[in-house]
């Protein structure tokens, strides 16, 4: 009998142990709240996939310069709940998006929103939705 609770004691620490990375993963201390940059660019690839869906897209800054961003969504389902989709995007779309932005000031972010080019906003799913 002993040996069975210090198995199964060993086995529910083990889990435990495990499934820190997991809380860790969902960690947004890197993003600006309080801050919304919209950004007008051209899709370069969308990314469907877990934990989280990246959209790649390029815009040009105030002077001309080409600026590649990456930002990221929710998890495929969340997304499908807010009417996206695998191919809501693809390379060449031009797109408005409103972006929680990093606190770094790279061109990486936390959707909030998409304005496709005939005018449809799509929320950015889950729990960051202006």
């Amino acid at each position: 009998m002993r040996n069975k609770v210090v198995a199964i004691s060993l086995v529910v620490f083990g889990l435990l142990i495990a499934s820190v990375p997991v809380f860790a993963h969902h960690g947004n201390a890197g993003y600006d709240y309080t801050k919304t940059v919209t950004v007008k660019g051209t899709v370069t690839e969308w990314i469907w996939s877990n934990p989280h869906c990246f959209l790649k897209f390029d815009a040009k800054d105030d002077q001309g310069n080409l600026e590649q961003w990456v930002v990221e969504a929710s998890n495929p389902p969340d997304m499908m709940h807010a009417g996206w989709t695998n191919k809501t995007f693809k390379p060449g779309d031009e797109v408005t998006v409103d972006v929680m932005p990093t606190k770094n000031g790279k061109h990486v972010g936390r959707i909030r929103r998409v304005i496709l080019s005939d005018g449809k906003v799509l929320g950015g799913g889950g729990r960051y939705v202006l």
